[in-house]
Order: C-alpha cells, then sequence, then structure tokens
C-alpha cells in the first residue's frame, strides 16, 4: 500500500444524545457521526504515526459548534477544511438501545450546516486534491446535494487515478434517501472507486438483497473488501486462507459506532503494514470495545484498554 501521509475524511457530526432517563429527563450530550467517529480512532491510532487526519464539513458559528471544533482538536484531528456559518446549525440524533444494546436512531437534521458541505462557506472539492487518501460514507453521499455527490464521486476517481487510498463505507440510513433505488445508484458508483471497501452486511442485504458483497463489489471495481458481520466478525474479500478469531464482546450496552470504530482499525493497521486478517482482528477488537460503552465515542480510558490488540 502507498504511503499515506494524510487522510481527508469528509462528512458530518451531530449533537448526540444517549443514555436517557425517562424518570429524570436526564441524557448524556456529546458529539458524534459515522465518518467523525472514524477520523477521532484514526486520530488516535495514528498519533505517532505522522499520519494527519483532517475533517472536511460544515458546522455553525453556535456554542455547540464551537464546542465540536474544540473536542476534535483536542483528539488531534485538523480542522482547517470545517467551514462555519452563522445560518446553520448542527444536526441533532437521539440514540435508543433495545435489551440487547441494539440502537435505534432519531434525527433531527434536515437543516444541518453540514448539508451545505462543498456548496457554499467552508471548505472546496479541489481542496482534496491536496490529500492522497479520503474516507467517506453513504451517510456522506445521502446528506449532499445530489450534483456535489457527482463531483466527490469524480474526485475519489481521480484520486484513485493517480495512486491514492479511497476507503467507503456504505453506511445506509433510508430516511436520507429519495428512494433504494436512488441510494443503490449513487453508493455502487461510489463502490467503483474504492480500494478499501467496508460495508456492512445488513446494509448490502437492504439494498441488494441475495447478493453476496464482497463478489459483487469487487466486480464494481472495489480492491479490498471487508464485510462487516457485527458479532460474527468481518468477511474479507479476496478471500483468505488464514482463520481469524473473533471474540465475542463482555458485554453489549450501544452498538452505536460500532462499524466507525472497525473501520478506523481496518484502515490504521493496513496504513502501518499489517495484512488484511491483522486488519480485520484489529478492528473487531476496537468495535468489540465500543459496545461495552454508551454513545459512538469511547472514553480514551476504555480505547486504552484494548490498546495492545490494535496498530501500535
Amino acid at each position: 500500500m502507498n504511503r499515506v501521509r494524510r487522510i481527508a475524511c469528509v462528512g458530518e457530526c451531530m449533537i448526540e444524545l444517549s443514555g436517557w432517563d425517562p424518570a429524570t429527563g436526564s441524557a448524556r450530550v456529546g458529539f458524534a457521526g459515522d465518518v467523525l467517529n472514524t477520523a477521532v480512532y484514526l486520530a488516535r491510532l495514528l498519533r505517532d504515526r505522522e499520519i494527519e487526519i483532517c475533517f472536511f464539513s460544515v458546522v455553525g458559528t453556535d456554542g455547540f459548534s464551537d464546542r465540536m471544533v474544540a473536542g476534535w482538536e483536542e483528539e488531534g484531528i485538523d480542522c482547517r477544511f470545517v467551514g462555519r456559518r452563522a445560518d446553520r446549525l448542527p444536526g441533532i440524533y437521539a440514540i435508543e438501545t433495545d435489551a440487547a444494546g441494539e440502537r435505534f436512531f432519531r434525527y433531527w437534521r434536515g437543516e444541518s450546516a453540514a448539508r451545505t458541505l462543498f456548496a457554499g462557506p467552508g471548505p472546496e472539492l479541489r481542496d482534496l486534491a491536496r490529500f492522497d487518501a479520503i474516507y467517506l460514507s453513504g451517510v456522506t453521499l445521502a446528506v449532499l446535494a445530489p450534483a456535489v455527490r457527482e463531483a466527490l464521486i469524480e474526485g475519489a476517481r481521480a484520486l484513485r487515478a493517480r495512486g491514492g487510498l479511497v476507503a467507503f463505507d456504505g453506511n445506509y440510513r433510508p430516511v436520507l434517501w429519495p428512494d433504494a433505488a436512488a441510494a443503490r445508484a449513487a453508493m455502487d458508483r461510489m463502490w467503483a472507486q474504492a480500494t478499501i471497501a467496508l460495508p456492512s452486511a445488513d446494509d448490502e442485504a437492504a439494498l441488494h438483497p441475495g447478493c453476496d458483497p464482497g463478489p459483487r463489489l469487487a466486480a464494481l471495481g472495489a480492491t479490498e473488501i471487508a464485510v462487516k458481520h457485527g458479532a460474527a466478525g468481518p468477511a474479507l474479500w479476496p478471500q483468505i486462507d488464514d482463520a481469524v478469531d473473533y471474540p465475542a464482546a463482555a458485554s453489549v450496552i450501544d452498538t452505536t459506532g460500532a462499524g466507525d470504530g472497525f473501520n478506523a482499525g481496518y484502515i490504521a493497521a493496513r496504513l502501518t503494514g499489517r495484512d488484511r486478517a491483522a486488519a480485520a482482528a484489529a478492528g473487531h477488537a476496537l468495535a468489540r470495545a465500543i459496545v461495552g460503552h454508551r454513545g459512538a465515542i469511547v472514553p480514551q480510558a476504555a480505547f486504552d484498554s484494548v490498546a495492545d490488540e490494535l496498530p501500535a
């Protein structure tokens, strides 16, 4: 894999409400979003590797937005490509969990600042040409205006053509798309640009029932594929002969952010010279730690508890 020094993580961050207690009316307030979650974990994993993690997004000029950006910078994320708009606010989402820790989301994001990314004040698409790697998700594609979405896909194609790394997670949120056909078409165009494809089996089953994701995405042009199967661990394509042990989590409190953490563990391992099997094990170890905590981003102490299993 070519040497990567700068990664552009393109997406949205929202105000996160978790652990709501109906008896007291209290909830934990945090900041999260699928690409942002991965960016945070990448920054932690690659802190001593001289690999710069940059976040591309747009937020407001309110106090919540100020705290978001300050928190990202505290994590070591470069925020020079985060736009600020006085006329927009961050979106909000609330997490509900069932007895098994499976999460459900409620969103308030229709007019969020991130929806104006590359279409107003803030970073421009041409800024991506400064990077040798890009990471984005199906949510990124969904929240962008259609013309901007197509231009971003074309930018990813150009980056791959010049030898760059393109990592994509087809995170499918039906509520963000006009219909499933629109989501399938846009994401398949993006999968065709991916050098690292990180789909979930559930998302693929929802959009392409009955299809095996590995061969399907390889036929589109994706180079290296890790299909996430939750607690069972990922399936790799091209397939490998080595058996990989994916131990279960000690406890499952909240599955929010587990897939995002897997992506970070996998990408970081590959960038630091590990093979695909080791990368899959590293991603699974981080996901296993995340599900034991509420919210998408676990405290640093919990992250440190699995450090020996992650890229060093």
